[in-house]
């Protein structure tokens, strides 16, 4: 039987791998993901604001053009959709890493009843997603005035 001698550093090691492995797992995962057919999906980060007006969507979409993003409004939900195109190319030789991610996408926004579809508008500059969003018009109430009943007269 041999005698190993104890490496406080060797379980340090050990421990800093099983915490790297469960982190690339971890984020691989939030970050693209493969769907049932095994292409890959990316998961754009958007923001939505409230203003007086409107309400703002802007979404990140590095390397991308307005010709690689659709948008649609269908029953109170805009959906924005598209595909990032991966840009590597296959290497016969050597090692390289791929960490951007990349593939097609789709989010679903669920809007307010009243919802102008045709007055919702869209920008796109530098990467970033802007989709400008109307407030439907508030219903206002309408005050009915309460008239006395008449009564019949008769003369006598």
């Amino acid at each position: 039987m041999a005698i190993i001698r104890w490496d406080p550093g060797r379980e340090v090691d050990s421990l800093q791998s099983d915490v790297n492995r469960l982190f690339d797992t971890f984020f691989q995962g939030r970050s693209g993901t493969r769907s049932s057919a095994g292409t890959q999906r990316w998961i754009p980060a958007m923001d939505l604001t409230e203003k007086d007006k409107e309400f703002v969507l802007r979404a990140d979409l590095p390397g991308m053009s307005e010709d690689d993003v659709a948008i649609e409004v269908k029953d109170n939900v805009l959906t924005i959709s598209g595909e990032r195109k991966s840009e590597h190319e296959e290497k016969g030789e050597g090692f390289y890493r791929v960490e951007r991610s990349f593939g097609s996408f789709s989010r679903s926004l669920d809007l307010p009843t009243g919802i102008d579809a045709k007055a919702v508008s869209a920008e796109f500059d530098k990467g970033v997603l802007e989709v400008r969003i109307p407030k439907p018009e508030q219903a206002q109430a309408t005050k009915v005035q309460i008239s006395g009943k008449k009564q019949d007269v008769i003369d006598v």
